[in-house]
């Protein structure tokens, strides 16, 4: 496997219909927005999905959602000190965590508990993989919809079975992911070609296998992924200027689209510099 050598760019194009992509647990679980009424996801989010999805793959991973634990450990510090304990030298423990996980040697991590402490290894990881918090393109409109338990969770002679909640859902949107690859970190924790062919897999992919009450088995969507592959380390662009030559917006500006036709999308051809453009699934 050989070493990421040029640095790479994507954006993803993701519409979300009648679901919560990420519900705020300071709000009611209401969908993120912003006080303009722009959509939010935020990149803790995306990198949990992208986490899975690397795991669907068959890779090893570090964090684990409970529901996807499938090591039987119950916490990082004892997933962490199955391979890792007794290791006091930093660089050779940070080499080996991202020898063996995936996500760890992607994303980085902070490998600090109190099972460390003993022998003095606090250690941080930098990944070569960073996510913007995702954008949808317009305000998004929330619905909001009350619902009733029918049964009883514990037995009660007082309450009634009949219990009220609320579930709320994003009409539509359409939200820009944007991220990029950064080769002078890849160098450090060993992220390989290989691994970046799997980032690009994970995005493409990155509903699959994600489905729940919130987000039904079809409301989440990546529509569109961008993805440069620059010929030099640094870049020949900026992140910022590869991100913003891909333009998207409303077709007509009076109405709140509805669908990702509703959208024109134009992509600025960069001199020298390729786009492969990838439909999602």
């Amino acid at each position: 496997m050989s070493l990421l050598k040029n640095k790479i760019d994507f954006v993803a194009l993701v519409t979300v219909s009648m679901a919560n992509c990420n519900g705020d647990p300071l709000n009611g679980n209401r969908p993120r927005t912003d006080y303009n009424g722009y959509g939010e996801i935020s990149d803790v989010c995306i990198k949990r999905k992208i986490r899975n999805r690397m795991q669907d793959l068959g890779h090893e991973i570090f964090v684990k959602s409970d529901d996807r634990c499938d090591d039987g450990f119950k916490s990082l510090s004892e997933r962490a000190n199955s391979t890792l304990k007794g290791i006091k030298d930093p660089d050779e423990y940070a080499r080996l965590a991202c020898e063996k996980w995936l996500d760890v040697r992607s994303f980085g991590q902070v490998f600090a508990f109190k099972s460390n402490e003993k022998n003095g290894v606090s250690v941080g990881v930098r990944g070569p993989v960073s996510i913007h918090q995702a954008v949808s393109v317009c305000p998004v409109e929330i619905h909001s919809m009350q619902i009733t338990k029918s049964v009883n969770s514990e037995p009660s002679e007082k309450r009634s079975s009949d219990t009220m909640g609320m579930k709320h859902m994003v009409r539509f949107g359409l939200y820009k992911i944007k991220g990029s690859i950064n080769v002078q970190l890849a160098r450090k924790t060993g992220f390989t070609e290989e691994d970046a062919a799997t980032i690009k897999e994970c995005l493409r992919t990155l509903f699959e296998n994600d489905a729940s009450s919130a987000r039904p088995e079809g409301s989440m969507q990546v529509r569109k992924l961008y993805w440069w592959e620059h010929n030099c380390p640094s870049g020949q662009y900026s992140s910022a200027r590869v991100h913003s030559s891909v333009s998207v917006v409303p077709k007509n500006s009076t109405d709140l689209p509805s669908s990702f036709e509703d959208f024109e999308i134009t992509l600025e051809e960069l001199p020298g510099l390729h786009c492969e453009i990838i439909d999602g699934i």
